[in-house]
């Protein structure tokens, strides 16, 4: 995955908006005012790019666990985040996949009325 496909898939979402709150260089992808992604341009520039993604927590473990290349959420909550490292052992399909496991927690833990209003923008 570049970083092209990437930025795609995360704006494919419903309600996603990007953002860079922290500085230049540091993407946020968002839904409903709350962040599920973020990711370093500067890291993609110099081919070491990673992506810090919400999970579960005992998800979280599991993950870490099993994928050299998921470690504990850089600058974030240790416990609800994690960092991948693209370049690593995690394929596209499961970058999909984590991608949209954080997408998914942090959008059922919008209020009813926001979530209404995310599902209607999109019809």
């Amino acid at each position: 995955m570049n970083i092209q496909q990437f930025y795609e898939f995360c704006l494919s979402k419903k309600g996603v908006t990007e953002h860079f709150p922290f500085d230049e260089d540091t993407l946020v992808f968002k839904v409903g005012g709350k962040m599920f992604a973020l990711s370093s341009l500067k890291q993609w520039e110099k081919g070491e790019p990673s992506l810090n993604l919400k999970c579960d927590p005992e998800k979280a473990l599991e993950l870490r666990a099993e994928y050299e290349s998921i470690n504990p959420g850089f600058h974030m909550s240790k416990i609800h985040w994690n960092t991948i490292d693209f370049n690593g052992d995690v394929s596209n399909k499961m970058m999909c996949e984590l991608i949209n496991h954080s997408y998914d927690l942090v959008f059922k833990s919008l209020t009813k009325k926001i979530q209404a209003e995310i599902l209607e923008l999109e019809n």
